[in-house]
């Protein structure tokens, strides 16, 4: 689940890649997103002209972004000021995106691991705003987190149809705010956020060790709890273990109430199979659910995906799904657990994402503070993290492996002059890093 403004980005990203920024500019510059979803894009620009240009030069390429990243035919709908003022008169709430209503209560399955959250997740979708708020839900990744998150949506949608909804996550935050500084739009930036009745914020580690991220954050959140609007947030580790955010966030976001969610035990993952098997019209033996069961323990996401492969095999290979057919069709999904390491990308990746660069930056020659910063961390992650040699991680900066030796000394001496600040930060990432594996 996306917010309209950071796919309403994608998409014009897209667009400029294949028509260039001046045209993109030039035709959408007035451009409004009324409405965004998987069926359909609804813009509004108040120039005739433009939007004939809209639909009949550029629908295309707005239909192949879409597609990419919601993987179906989203239409697209171009609004006047006469049809913008007759759909909002029909009651349409302008908001971020639907949810998918597939996310609700009544198909997330309780066991002991998750039933605390659970229960937090109703209460504050029965009393948005009077209790538990904000509400911090943590946990590793794939357990449910989220899929709670969109519950809650659901549910105070169906009970206040106006409600203005808002979903980001913590890196798209930080994203938007760099964008909405770069084009001198914070004021909309602000309001977006500062007007919701119900925020929701999706790994919010991710702003940790951000100042001005925390800094806009910061101000955020007290608007929206001092006019009693509900905050939601997730995260893969408590507000304690964030350690590059700031006090006054932690603090914070320890006022509400804290419910950690767990990887789920046998009893849970059998239910859950079975739950998911029924929903795809699968029809698995009892020794089957079983063999899943024992074998697939990390999350909820694996357990899901397991199923969803069985039922490819089902349909491309015709086999009857026993057990011997279904222990060959996922063998290769199963990994020992501790016998991961990462890999240079997901570093570089995480280090990127949480320095607020761009790989190709980080990649690159540029020498500015920031870049070369996050390029010693990057360095000196992968020689802590993998089994790489000083040459081999030279190829992914290409760089030759003396200078890779001196961006990892200075990490490590700094380090070892008690560089607090510093040494929070590599605890962060690599509790990042740890938490996609």
């Amino acid at each position: 689940m996306f917010s309209s403004a950071y796919v309403w980005a994608k998409v014009l990203n897209y667009m400029e890649e294949k028509l260039g920024s001046v045209t993109v500019s030039a035709w959408f510059d007035d451009a409004e997103v009324v409405e965004l979803n998987e069926e359909q894009l609804i813009l509004y620009s108040p120039n005739e002209f433009r939007r004939e240009i809209i639909l009949r030069r550029c629908s295309e390429y707005v239909h192949c972004a879409l597609q990419e990243i919601f993987e179906s035919e989203a239409k697209l709908i171009v609004f006047g000021d006469e049809e913008l003022a007759a759909h909002r008169a029909g009651g349409v709430h302008k908001s971020t995106m639907d949810f998918n209503p597939q996310f609700n209560f009544d198909n997330f399955v309780v066991g002991p691991s998750n039933r605390f959250a659970h229960g937090a997740a109703i209460a504050v979708t029965n009393q948005p705003g009077q209790t538990y708020n904000p509400l911090f839900i943590y946990g590793p990744p794939g357990v449910g987190k989220t899929h709670l998150l969109y519950a809650i949506a659901n549910g105070i949608r169906k009970n206040q149809p106006n409600a203005n909804i808002v979903y980001i996550k913590g890196d798209q935050f930080t994203n938007e705010l760099i964008a909405a500084i770069q084009s001198g739009k914070n004021i909309e930036f602000r309001n977006k956020y500062r007007e919701a009745d119900l925020f929701l914020i999706d790994d919010i580690q991710f702003i940790a060790g951000k100042e001005s991220t925390q800094e806009e954050f910061f101000h955020t959140f007290n608007k929206l709890y001092e006019e009693h609007k509900q905050i939601v947030m997730t995260s893969d580790r408590k507000p304690g273990d964030m350690l590059t955010l700031e006090d006054r966030l932690r603090t914070r976001f320890e006022w509400g109430l804290q419910a950690s969610i767990a990887a789920p035990d046998y009893e849970t993952r059998m239910a859950i199979i079975k739950n998911k098997a029924n929903s795809l019209g699968l029809a698995l033996p009892d020794d089957v659910c079983n063999y899943i069961a024992v074998n697939v323990t990390n999350n909820v996401r694996q357990i899901e995906g397991t199923v969803k492969k069985i039922m490819a095999y089902r349909d491309l290979n015709n086999m009857p799904l026993d057990l011997d057919n279904v222990a060959q069709a996922i063998d290769d999904m199963f990994k020992n657990e501790g016998n991961a390491l990462p890999t240079p990308s997901l570093i570089i990746s995480q280090v990127c994402k949480f320095y607020s660069v761009d790989e190709s930056a980080l990649r690159g020659t540029q020498r500015n503070k920031g870049i070369v910063e996050a390029r010693q961390m990057a360095a000196y992650l992968i020689r802590k993290l993998t089994n790489l040699s000083l040459p081999d991680i030279g190829k992914e900066f290409n760089k030759d492996h003396a200078t890779i030796m001196h961006s990892i000394k200075k990490v490590e001496n700094a380090l070892a002059a008690g560089d607090d600040a510093l040494a929070n930060t590599s605890r962060d990432i690599i509790a990042n890093i740890n938490s996609c594996l």
